[in-house]
């Protein structure tokens, strides 16, 4: 998702990379680069002044960037924060409304309403909250702090083509604090090659125009790789009896093999004939899913786990699903355990990317190789028991 409440979890570049992309310093030397460098992009020097004049550093992008507290929260306590039946009904109301472009986007770039339904109610809650940060401010700001200048440096360039379009307005363009805008929050490198007038009015309008968002956010999946008329998520039953092992994004085997070890899809049938992997995101007691190929994609549009399992599942419901059946998983880890099981898996040579007590995909890959290392159910989802274990 590209939005202001979830884009801070987009990975962090290699220190290799980070050394060749110019940050911090003096905020005043660091637009002068910005400006001299635009003209390497196809940018004149009048249009990098322009756009620079009012740009100013924002603190509240930096402690927006810092505040990602809800990410610590399990996939079952997140997701019903996100999924309520108003939500759903307004998701299946705005389905019927804007058919015909849905109709379209189905046709021409294969991507499932529910899916771009789905990422529009999360990203904005279906256009009512698009966020109030000055965009360029916020790019320009994200750029010189040196956490991830590889990500935002080159959109400061993407929106200043934009400006020179007329389609961006340093001064008054506003939205998510990470810098993406309108309905469905793109960013602006995204906005240049993937901006659709859905309306037909001439212009690509994200913020105030539903049909050329949804028809942009479209035309961004599929250019990602999505495939047409493929699922992306099933909820299973999983046997008492297995190989937990076997559970992460890491292993995939056929719909036809994981029947064949009893799994069985809760709604329909399991797709047979599609690699698969088994996702547990709270454990063998907890939850359980298949995700095919396009569940992959969503890690394009953010990178964080619960988002994306959220986001997957939610457009299933839209779709008719049932609810999921939660279970009763063992009891996970607080913030401040989840951030003391990090250092200690990372003291032990395992990459986890930042310590930020978040259950990302490198922390349960290192959690299993741990369970497994330990003789534990190797499902991924770290307990009490296993923290008291290092």
């Amino acid at each position: 998702m590209r939005s202001h409440f979830f884009a801070a979890l987009l990975a962090l570049s290699p220190l290799s990379a980070l050394a060749d992309v110019p940050c911090g310093g003096s905020f005043n030397s660091f637009l002068e680069g910005l400006s001299a460098e635009a003209q390497s992009h196809g940018i004149d020097a009048d249009t990098a002044t322009r756009f620079l004049r009012t740009v100013r550093k924002d603190p509240a992008v930096l402690r927006a960037d810092g505040a990602q507290g809800v990410f610590q929260r399990p996939f079952i306590d997140f997701s019903r924060r996100l999924i309520s039946n108003d939500r759903i009904n307004r998701g299946r109301s705005n389905a019927q409304r804007y058919g015909s472009v849905f109709d379209r986007i189905e046709a021409e770039f294969g991507v499932d309403r529910n899916v771009l339904l789905a990422f529009w109610a999360f990203e904005t809650d279906y256009g009512a909250i698009q966020g109030d940060f000055n965009t360029a401010n916020a790019l320009v700001t994200l750029a010189h702090d040196c956490r991830r200048p590889d990500l935002f440096r080159p959109q400061i360039f993407a929106a200043m083509e934009l400006f020179a379009r007329g389609d961006f307005d340093p001064v008054t363009t506003t939205g998510a604090w990470a810098g993406e805008i309108g309905m469905v929050q793109m960013l602006p490198r995204d906005i240049l090659e993937s901006g659709t007038d859905g309306d037909g009015d001439g212009h690509v309008s994200l913020k105030t125009s539903a049909p050329d968002a949804l028809m942009s956010g479209g035309k961004m999946l599929s250019s990602l790789g999505w495939r047409a008329g493929e699922p992306w998520i099933d909820e299973v039953s999983v046997p008492n009896e297995f190989d937990w092992s076997l559970s992460g994004l890491e292993v995939e085997k056929s719909g036809a093999e994981w029947v064949a070890l009893g799994i069985t899809a809760r709604d329909g049938a399991v797709e047979n004939g599609l690699p698969a992997s088994l996702i547990l995101p709270q454990g063998r007691h907890g939850p359980a899913f298949l995700t095919y190929p396009n569940f992959r994609f969503y890690f394009e549009w953010n990178q964080s786990f619960t988002y994306v399992l959220t986001a997957a599942y939610f457009a299933t419901r839209l779709g008719g699903a049932q609810i999921y059946d939660a279970g009763t998983p063992d009891a996970g880890l607080s913030g401040e355990q989840m951030k003391q099981l990090q250092s200690k898996l990372q003291a032990r040579g395992y990459d986890v990317g930042d310590i930020d007590g978040i259950l990302g995909s490198k922390t349960r890959q290192a959690v299993q190789t741990e369970q497994q290392r330990l003789g534990l159910p190797a499902d991924a989802w770290p307990t009490p028991a296993l923290l008291s274990k290092f």
